[in-house]
């Protein structure tokens, strides 16, 4: 963890930056090769002289979550990365697959490495609930040779989360932190300062709240997203190491500083500081809560910045020049290091253990041309997106005032600590998702609630052993 926290902060510091999620349609129509499909650019038996080498075409299926307007420009790299590839691999068709971000994580990839047949490039989360655990199972193809061969193993910043016994069964896209977004016209309006304390944050949202301004966009339908939030809160109240800790087990869902960031979370909640209706809401809706000004502020991933963009999607742009940014804000008698951002590159590609001669081809020129200088830092500027490798840092500026703000957050950081769904088994993440879901509701406290997540990571600890 030392290790991953350093050369993250390197990063971070380094580039004076720090900064991921990955629409669009199911663009080309055909099936998927099987593993014995014959190579891709042999020549007949006995061509001519007077013919081409023919070229059999071959269909890789490509599953990614660049889906709708504000994955727009994520969307528009991953279409310059297939051009170029398919111009390299003689017969290439890279076969998209658009699938919303949530049901490729939770339900449909989990159901096709069930049944065995993944897609051959595919968007993937790394850490023990996803990658790791796909790479054990034998799922996941082993990227360390080819990275060998391009001579870019080095150049990423941290894999850790897609590493099983020293080999790389995954590749980070980009990077992402999470801080609180605020309008400034309505601050400015009533006379509210970006919230740097926990009691500056209440007031801001006790003022909001008295003059009909929601306090916090927040669309709870699925649970990631509320979580989002209670994750730093966790980091506040417990210290920047409690993630690791529940991870490795050194620390329990239910000691007290964690019911305390739960607690804090529920009485927010009892305080009407979250949009109303927020479990019949999802994560567009709530976007949409704040750009429309029905909310002041909003908690996210500093990939949301680039719907404030003047280029930006047709509702978003509305807020162009009017959008601040601030971490989230330290807590009275709360451990560890309070400047601490959350920072994670977990999500990127995977690949399919099952490749042909031809498949893989495809898969080394996708590699080789997503993985470069010039996408990972025209994702930064264009997107918002933090770099994931290694990268100039006088190419990493930015004019844009919410990304400048971001950066700004950013190395006021001494400390960095990840999301802890990356950490945690699968099952122990899903019992997180449906207590968050039941405290919202006003169906269980922060007490029942940490209670029974520990009570399942605790069995899952037990079996694992």
């Amino acid at each position: 963890m030392n290790r991953k926290l350093a050369l993250v902060i390197s990063s971070v510091l380094a580039l004076s930056t720090v900064l991921a999620a990955c629409g669009g349609s199911n663009d080309k129509a055909s099936q998927s090769p099987s593993a014995s499909a014959p190579a891709a650019s042999s020549a007949s038996a006995s061509p001519s002289e007077s013919e081409p080498a023919k070229v059999e075409k071959f269909d890789i299926s490509l599953r990614h979550i660049q889906v709708g307007q504000a994955q727009q420009f994520r969307k528009a790299i991953l279409d310059e990365v297939v051009k170029r590839s398919e111009a390299e691999v003689p017969g290439a068709n890279y076969e998209y697959d658009a699938v919303e971000d949530s049901v490729n994580r939770w339900t449909k990839l989990p159901a096709e490495m069930a049944a065995g047949n993944p897609p051959k490039i595919f968007d993937l989360f790394g850490g023990p609930g996803d990658g790791q655990k796909y790479a054990k199972a034998g799922k996941l193809l082993d990227v360390t040779p080819i990275l060998d061969e391009l001579g870019i193993k080095d150049k990423f910043t941290d894999v850790s989360t897609f590493v099983v016994d020293g080999k790389i069964y995954g590749l980070p896209i980009g990077a992402s932190s999470e801080g609180l977004f605020y309008n400034t016209e309505i601050f400015s309006k009533y006379g509210i300062n970006p919230p740097k304390t926990l009691d500056e944050l209440e007031a801001a949202a006790e003022t909001l709240k008295k003059n009909g301004i929601t306090p916090f966009a927040m669309g709870s339908s699925a649970a990631w997203v509320p979580l989002m939030m209670v994750n730093t809160m966790m980091a506040r109240y417990a210290g920047p190491d409690i993630q690791a800790g529940l991870g490795n087990g050194t620390h329990k869902w239910n000691e007290p500083e964690v019911v305390a960031a739960f607690a804090k979370y529920a009485d927010w909640e009892k305080k009407g500081y979250f949009t109303k209706g927020e479990l019949g809401i999802d994560y567009a809706g709530q976007t949409d809560q704040f750009i429309t000004g029905k909310a002041g502020m909003l908690f996210d991933g500093t990939w949301r910045a680039s719907s404030f963009k003047a280029d930006g999607d047709a509702i978003g742009k509305a807020l162009a020049g009017k959008v601040g940014y601030v971490a989230f804000p330290s807590v009275p008698n709360g451990k560890g290091d309070q400047t601490a951002v959350n920072y994670n590159q977990n999500n990127g590609y995977g690949f399919s253990a099952d490749l042909n001669d031809n498949e893989r081809a495809a898969v080394k020129a996708f590699i080789k041309n997503m993985y470069t200088d010039e996408f990972q830092i025209r994702g930064f500027k264009e997107d918002g997106v933090l770099p994931s490798m290694k990268v100039p840092a006088d190419q990493l500026t930015s004019d844009d005032p919410v990304i400048s703000k971001i950066l700004d957050a950013n190395k006021a950081a001494t400390t960095v600590f990840p999301h802890f769904d990356s950490l945690v088994v699968s099952k122990v993440n899903g019992e997180v998702e449906k207590q968050i879901q039941l405290l919202i509701a006003g169906k269980a406290t922060a007490q029942e609630v940490t209670d029974a997540i520990q009570k399942v990571s605790d069995a899952e600890r037990a079996a694992a052993q």
